[in-house]
């Protein structure tokens, strides 16, 4: 564990080192040409006068390495649920506990705004990110299947 690490909410600032390692989670996740989000929509969702997204970030030495971005999901059954989008650590810093860090706080984040529990979807082959979240007593669902509509 790397004691330099500062976990923190993330500011506008930060959006051009976030967008960076969204990409590199799309060329980790064979999907290279599919991130197509500009920068201005991106820092309008999150930081806009309607906010989508929240996020915090993992800073090294002034140095963003990583994030958890999240946004609010509502179940007719059981209420508000965090949604985490993405969780990203880059790969340089991997392995250090700075993932576990971002889990963590997002699990502190969620009991206190009253959220009923937290959902995100891995990709089956993603074999370093279902142990880590092994690690968290994580239920995997193959019942259900993903569903979207792009425009």
């Amino acid at each position: 564990m790397n004691n330099n690490v500062v976990i923190r909410t993330a500011t506008k600032e930060d959006c051009a080192a976030m967008l960076q390692l969204v990409h590199e989670l799309a060329v980790y996740e064979r999907a290279p040409d599919e991130v197509t989000v500009s920068m201005e929509h991106f820092i309008e969702s999150g930081f806009g006068t309607n906010p989508v997204w929240w996020a915090l970030v993992a800073e090294v030495d002034g140095k963003v390495v990583g994030f958890a971005l999240y946004y609010i999901r509502y179940s007719t059954w059981k209420g508000q649920r965090m949604y985490l989008e993405d969780i990203l650590v880059t790969e340089a810093w991997r392995g250090q506990g700075i993932g576990s860090m971002l889990m963590d706080e997002l699990v502190v984040i969620a009991k206190e705004k009253g959220f009923h529990g937290i959902n995100w979807q891995v990709l089956d082959w993603n074999e370093p990110a279902i142990n880590f979240y092994k690690k968290y007593n994580a239920n995997f669902d193959p019942e259900w299947v993903n569903v979207g509509i792009t425009f």
